[in-house]
């Protein structure tokens, strides 16, 4: 994780709307980041009715597992003008009786500031994060601030709030090489015109002053102007202190530096992947944790990950990925200065590709369900240590890392000593002096009395 400054940070804009430079003061979000766990809400496939209410019965186990902030993926109505069904396939014909089977892109938003009708209503949502916010859990909402749905009422009120090609036609969004991204379900939106981000903010704001909203996770955030999110960062503060996560690892200009708290950990996400390979060696890890710092400076922190919405439905499941080095990876996401992401089903051993842009179901009765809640339950305890802690130092001490095993001291006096073989061979060189003054914290794939630590095995030592 990159670091917190605690410190009051002062921003300077020019708003939108006016031409009067404001000086604001915004507050990083306080102590309940620093060992927060983040947990990804799929709404529609968390239950079989797929609503809050349905939602909102489970909020009593998510608080047994040990999350602290609940990021519930985009809950707005879905846009039905070239509405995806299955790949690049649509479903046109409105009037189709299996129409409502194919509940679309989430990320297609007809409404910034209205509820899904599947979901529930903005009362529902706003009772949820109540009940959240009494249980100790933070509550973000997805802000898909780089496009919206055909049909969002913007399109024919404000067709100069979107971007237009050379024959004057709105278009999905385009790459820098000039090519479709294959997003043809939404319009992209334009940020060079005023008016459309002072009404964006507005929507932000919306969510905040009426339900109490904690935060926003941004969806593709680099491809969305610096200067807006930091303006929009500003102008909800006003309103409560925010916690910002961008879908973006790629630093520009004050990105990291002002508007959000933390950011996608991406290459490290595929550094797990690769391990799981054989493709690259314990190594790579410290090069990617030095390559972002230096990068992305210290203030802000990455989400540490091993699955998400994105890579279940269309890279595969994390067994698919990972297969028996996935208990592993997982640790690395916790023991990594960062904040660990647990996915929708996550905890229950999810093994199912969930359908995108169509209704799916979690199965949480897994035969293996109670074994995976357990463990992943051990690591949020860990985490909540303040040895852990966003600012807490992380140390890759020299002479305990080989080309299978990776050490990583966490807390300014090495509270926790994190050791994971990151390959499938076994490694019997780790020296047993490494864990004088250490008790065994959570373990697998150890032998003590031999010294040996399999194949994707793991020891978490906290100090005497």
């Amino acid at each position: 994780m990159k670091k917190i400054i605690f410190s009051v940070l002062t921003f300077s804009l020019f708003a939108c709307n006016s031409a009067k430079e404001a000086t604001i003061e915004v507050a990083s979000p306080s102590e309940w980041v620093q060992n927060a766990t983040i947990y990804e809400v799929n709404i529609r496939q968390y239950t079989p009715e797929g609503t809050f209410a349905a939602f909102e019965a489970k909020l009593p186990q998510l608080k047994e597992l040990g999350v602290d902030i609940l990021w519930f993926m985009p809950i707005q109505p879905i846009g039905k003008l070239n509405r995806k069904a299955v790949g690049d396939s649509f479903v046109q014909d409105l009037a189709n009786p299996d129409y409502d089977k194919y509940w679309g892109s989430p990320y297609s938003i007809s409404d910034y500031k209205a509820v899904n009708p599947k979901y529930g209503t903005v009362e529902d949502f706003k009772r949820i994060i109540a009940k959240c916010h009494d249980m100790g859990i933070k509550v973000i909402l997805d802000w898909v601030g780089n496009h919206t749905a055909w049909d969002n009422a913007w399109i024919t009120a404000h067709p100069d709030w979107y971007t237009h090609d050379s024959t004057g036609k709105i278009t999905d969004p385009i790459g820098e090489d000039g090519k479709s991204w294959g997003w043809t379900d939404v319009a992209d939106l334009n940020y060079k015109n005023k008016e459309m981000r002072v009404e964006m903010i507005k929507s932000m704001q919306f969510w905040v002053t009426e339900c109490d909203l904690d935060g926003f996770r941004c969806d593709v955030a680099m491809e969305v102007p610096t200067d807006f999110w930091n303006e929009a960062r500003v102008a909800l503060e006003t309103i409560k202190p925010m916690f910002m996560l961008a879908e973006s690892e790629t630093h520009k200009p004050d990105q990291f530096d002002k508007a959000f708290d933390a950011y996608y950990g991406w290459e490290m996400h595929h550094v797990f992947n690769k391990l799981a390979k054989g493709e690259v060696t314990a190594s790579e890890i410290i090069r990617v944790v030095k390559n972002k710092d230096s990068i992305n400076g210290t203030r802000a922190f990455p989400m540490n990950f091993i699955t998400n919405h994105d890579e279940n439905s269309w890279n595969g499941t994390i067994g698919e990925r990972l297969g028996e080095s996935w208990k592993a990876m997982a640790v690395l996401s916790y023991g990594l200065r960062g904040m660990p992401l647990i996915y929708s089903g996550q905890e229950v051993g999810l093994n199912h590709r969930l359908s995108f842009f169509g209704k799916d179901e979690i199965d949480w009765k897994g035969k293996d369900a109670k074994d995976y809640f357990g463990f992943y339950q051990s690591l949020n305890r860990i985490k909540s240590d303040k040895a852990m802690a966003t600012t807490s130092a992380m140390v890759f001490p020299k002479a305990l890392q080989g080309k299978n095993t990776i050490t990583v001291d966490r807390g300014e006096n090495a509270e926790y000593r994190i050791v994971v073989n990151v390959s499938s061979t076994a490694d019997a060189s780790y020296p047993k002096s490494a864990l004088e003054g250490y008790g065994v914290d959570l373990s697998d794939k150890y032998d003590a009395a031999t010294g040996v630590l399999d194949a994707w095995g793991y020891i978490v030592l906290k100090k005497k």
